[in-house]
């Protein structure tokens, strides 16, 4: 199964480009095809950066949920709503749609994640606030990461 794997720290152009980490274009060429689709994360100030074929699952499962449920009509506002599809030029750059960069608090310096099926994109300080060990229960989360066997 291709995945995404990594962190990347890049800058967001004048014109609000970031370039593609190279091992996530190389995942993209040999397993999907050009298309991405961006879009808010469900519950987080980040971005979400789906390959098409991934995207698509997404939708799938979505089109199952009941429409009148206020979480899924939030989740399908957030998130469905949202998203924009787009491509990597050929300098291996990606459109950030002002929108989204004012969405994830994304100006200047950003960090590039790679999540298995997605990518995220988020402003390197939010990055920096939730990956901060000291946030959090060490042992709760030690604990419940040993339930799933990780």
């Amino acid at each position: 199964m291709p995945a995404f794997s990594g962190k990347y720290y890049y800058t967001v152009d004048p014109k609000g480009r970031i370039i593609v980490p190279a091992p996530f274009r190389e995942v993209l060429s040999a397993n999907y095809s050009s298309k991405l689709y961006i879009t808010n994360a469900p519950s987080e100030n980040c971005l979400h950066i789906y390959p098409l074929e991934e995207w698509s699952k997404l939708l799938e499962k979505v089109k199952h949920l009941p429409r009148t449920n206020e979480y899924v009509k939030f989740f399908s506002r957030r998130v469905i709503a949202a998203a924009v599809e787009t491509e990597i030029d050929k300098q291996g750059r990606l459109l950030i749609p002002s929108a989204h960069r004012e969405d994830a608090g994304i100006s200047g310096e950003v960090v590039i994640v790679g999540l298995v099926d997605k990518i995220e994109l988020w402003d390197r300080r939010l990055w920096q606030e939730v990956t901060d060990l000291g946030k959090i229960d060490i042992k709760a989360y030690e604990s419940a990461l040993s339930d799933y066997g990780l």
